[in-house]
């Protein structure tokens, strides 16, 4: 095992863990910050892995989660403002 692999062990519960916890309990805006940082530490730790392993293919999975990851908390956003989606062809304003 070299450091690589050793600090993506010792990332993966402490980063992970406050992160879970905080997925599950709280606010949903809370729970939302906790799904948000989760996506960020995990992208670090395919990083750390790809790196310990000497595989560099490896590290195309963090990439592709560091992309995907900020598009899942827009969509969450949205679910959590409670925002539904205009009618097409009709601005927000009409029909107050």
């Amino acid at each position: 095992m070299n450091a690589w692999l050793l600090a993506s062990c010792v990332l993966l519960p402490t980063g992970m863990g406050p992160c879970l916890w905080r997925a599950c309990r709280g606010e949903p805006a809370e729970r939302l910050t906790g799904i948000t940082l989760g996506g960020a530490v995990a992208a670090a730790v395919f990083l750390l892995v790809s790196r310990g392993l000497s595989r560099p293919a490896y590290a195309d999975l963090a990439l592709v989660l560091a992309v995907l990851s900020p598009a899942g908390t827009l969509v969450f956003c949205r679910c959590l403002a409670g925002g539904a989606r205009p009618l097409p062809g009709r601005s927000r304003t009409e029909g107050r």
